[in-house]
């Protein structure tokens, strides 16, 4: 199967726009436990987000790609949807430090 450039580039957006409202639709999903299973989370997408918009010259607010990715401004999802961390969950992140995304 071939591809033209932007079909391609067109798959891709609609597979981050699903993953995006899936991230959106799982707020009991914290972002620790997304960092200690896959090495990222909601944060490192909405940073990646804006460093591609920065790549292609549009300027971006950390606050502004958090909303575009958490649907809300971040305090509110946090407000909504972050427990506080257990133990474990600290721990694993110590063991597993993830780097910067």
């Amino acid at each position: 199967m071939s591809l033209t450039r932007e079909q391609e580039i067109e798959i891709e957006a609609a597979v981050f726009r699903r993953l995006r409202d899936h991230l959106r639709e799982r707020g009991d999903v914290q972002n620790i436990d997304l960092m200690n299973l896959a090495g990222f989370c909601r944060n490192c997408l909405a940073n990646w987000y804006r460093d591609a918009a920065e790549a292609e010259g549009t300027a971006m607010t950390k606050e502004d790609a958090r909303q575009i990715v958490y649907g809300m401004p971040y305090d509110e999802w946090r407000a909504q949807n972050q427990r506080e961390a257990s133990g474990e969950q600290l721990a694993a992140f110590d063991r597993n430090r993830p780097g910067e995304h």
